[in-house]
């Protein structure tokens, strides 16, 4: 009997996962400070309460987006991928809840605040990506 090994990895040692967990970090960072700045019922009170609400995020993504994407599959093809901002805007709500929870001062008051939050940290996620991208397929 034959068996196959297969490698899911990009073979470049620049790409390490934990670097590459780090720039989502980092960028979820700064589009939930630019959320902070830009939409008014988002307040951050300091900058520990920004890292870790920024670490918050990225748990709650990692945790409760894919079951998420999942249970409403449906709806998301139903509205041409529109639904994904609604839940984007419940990871939002959830991490201001647990930050609530930890006595961090990173507060979203309703459900607008939320939703134009996540709006604004999708479009920084976006535009990262695509600078990424283009970074590593320009010819160095």
């Amino acid at each position: 009997m034959r068996s196959r090994v297969y490698r899911f990895e990009s073979g470049d040692p620049s790409d390490s996962s934990l670097s590459i967990l780090f720039v989502r970090f980092l960028v979820n960072l700064v589009g939930l400070f630019l959320a902070s700045v830009i939409v008014p019922g988002i307040q951050i009170g300091d900058l520990p309460s920004l890292v870790a609400a920024a670490a918050i995020f990225a748990i709650v993504n990692m945790l409760l987006k894919p079951l998420a994407m999942v249970v409403s599959c449906c709806l998301i093809v139903a509205t041409f991928g529109l639904f994904v901002l609604i839940i984007n805007t419940a990871l939002l709500g959830a991490t201001a809840w647990v930050a609530g929870q930890l006595n961090l001062s990173f507060t979203v008051e309703g459900f607008w605040s939320a939703f134009f939050g996540a709006v604004i940290i999708s479009q920084v996620s976006i535009f990262s990506s695509v600078a990424i991208r283009r970074r590593r397929s320009s010819p160095s």
